[in-house]
């Protein structure tokens, strides 16, 4: 019996012992998923860990400095660029980043593809009136350029319209408000789908929201001037003032109707690439007056024809490349006069026969008044620009481009009568037609790779047909401190630079 207790002892103490040891033996830890490099669809994608979509980030950090622009590389036109006195910038400066996320995922239809961009700035603030001065707000601000899904051909969501050229309003770098085409650099609502035809042709259709905020279509006025606050101006002197700011009536749109139908064909190959694209355009009134029962004119449509084309390495040099458009429209004046460009338009200058000069220019898609129905603006233009490398951390452009507007007869007649109201016949001719012109070049130092340096300068020129002198109280602008005097009404030009450096990742 003792041995048998023994031995009973003994094996419970073997066991005990066992269990001790195995509670220290170490778990097996779980395999880790490390981040893998995704070949499918170039440099800087990885697989999400778990997943077969493929991911990249990307974007880049700039700091612009700006000379006699008041707004990041725009005209020096406005409230108070086009001021010439003490309330417009001589500099403005910016800071942003941009952050861009790209996902794709192969499956049995084709690549699902998801691709957001994102900008954040901070610009430096604009006086926007004087004693006491008031100041734009100098903030941070958030833009969202791109937000959109890619599937079997179709586009779903905000991105670059088909219509544009794929270098937007920069055939050669320049400033933001070249006119002669389309630019949605900053992304456009749209629904689109392109067929692969081979051979580098594809072909393209889209519906867009080309709606009336910033950005979107042009002005559509109410030329008319009715006494007491019902519809249009309220008097002839609220004309005027509104007039020697680029307002030719008040802006009417009604609710949205139709999205723009764009449709473009388009060749890529070694040598470069041609596109013709075309745009029909809604014009979709609210009403004469403030209510219902005041009428409306019948909506009417617009459009736009728009070609492109690119040289690439011109015998003058490896990467040169020539970048050119043309554009007409009637009626959807923003395919001309573009995203960025500004809609009204006011410069001041010097004179030798009044107290200060001004030119002064408004953009619309059309024109309208009680009896009449809209009387659309028709518009041409064109741009280009070359490039040169002169070595891999050399390369200089040169750039132009040219744009004319004309308003039907209607229009004119609307907007003249107006005009007369105010400022009378006998010292002035009216015709708010006009041209515009912008030539430039810049220069470009790539002391490494994504890092460059860039000197751009650029000249525009407004050529407004207004002729003569005008006077009266409509004169004044105190938007700019500008007092009721004698102004002559003369062409106007304006000298930009930009500074930059910027840094893509």
């Amino acid at each position: 019996m003792k041995f048998k207790s023994l031995l009973l002892g003994s094996a419970a103490g073997l066991i005990a012992v066992g269990g001790a040891q195995a509670a220290d033996l170490p778990v097996k830890a779980k395999a880790v998923e490390y981040v893998k490099i995704c070949s499918l669809y170039g440099a800087g994608f990885y697989y999400m860990p778990g997943t077969d979509t493929c991911i990249k980030f990307g974007g880049y950090v700039r700091a612009d400095l700006l000379g006699n622009t008041n707004s990041d590389y725009g005209i020096g036109q406005g409230a108070p660029g086009g001021a010439n006195n003490r309330l417009d910038n001589y500099y403005q400066t910016r800071a942003r980043m941009d952050f861009n996320v790209d996902t794709r995922t192969a499956t049995e239809y084709g690549v699902v593809r998801t691709y957001a961009d994102m900008v954040f700035s901070w610009d430096s603030q604009s006086v926007t009136g004087s004693s006491p001065s008031a100041f734009s707000t100098g903030s941070a601000t958030l833009g969202l350029y791109h937000a959109f899904i890619q599937f079997a051909g179709f586009t779903f969501g905000r991105t670059v319209s088909i219509f544009d050229a794929p270098w937007q309003s920069y055939p050669a770098g320049g400033p933001d408000f070249l006119p002669g085409g389309s630019n949605n650099v900053t992304g456009v609502n749209q629904v689109a789908y392109t067929a692969d035809f081979g051979q580098g042709i594809t072909g393209s259709v889209a519906l867009q929201d080309l709606t009336t905020a910033a950005g979107g279509q042009s002005n559509l006025w109410n030329a008319s001037i009715v006494a007491g606050g019902v519809g249009g101006f309220t008097s002839a002197s609220a004309a005027g003032a509104a007039l020697i700011q680029g307002n030719y009536g008040v802006n009417d749109w009604g609710g949205t109707r139709v999205p723009d139908i764009v449709g473009a064909v388009r060749v890529d190959q070694a040598w470069g690439l041609a596109q013709v694209s075309v745009a029909a355009h809604n014009m979709h009134a609210a009403y004469f007056g403030t209510t219902e029962i005041t009428d409306h004119p019948a909506d009417k449509w617009g459009w736009a024809v728009q070609g492109a084309l690119s040289i690439k390495n011109i015998p003058t040099g490896a990467g040169d490349s020539i970048n050119l458009q043309a554009v007409y429209t009637d009626g959807a004046s923003r395919y001309n006069f573009q995203s960025l460009f500004p809609q009204s338009i006011f410069i001041y200058g010097g004179s030798g026969i009044a107290f200060q000069s001004i030119g002064f220019a408004g953009i619309a898609d059309g024109v309208f008044a009680p009896g009449t129905g809209i009387d659309t603006v028709k518009t041409w233009g064109f741009r280009g620009g070359y490039t040169h490398n002169w070595s891999p951390n050399w390369a200089s452009s040169i750039y132009g481009a040219y744009a004319q507007l004309k308003y039907g007869n209607t229009g004119k007649a609307l907007i003249c009568s107006n005009f007369v109201a105010a400022f009378g016949a006998a010292t002035a001719t009216c015709n708010p037609d006009f041209n515009l012109a912008v030539i430039g070049g810049n220069v470009v130092w790539t002391p490494v790779k994504n890092l460059a340096f860039t000197a751009d300068v650029s000249y525009v020129w407004l050529d407004q047909k207004f002729s003569g002198t005008i006077a009266g109280a409509a004169t004044a602008n105190a938007a700019v401190a500008k007092p009721a005097a004698t102004y002559e009404l003369k062409d106007q030009g304006n000298l930009q630079l930009l500074l930059r450096a910027q840094r893509n990742f």
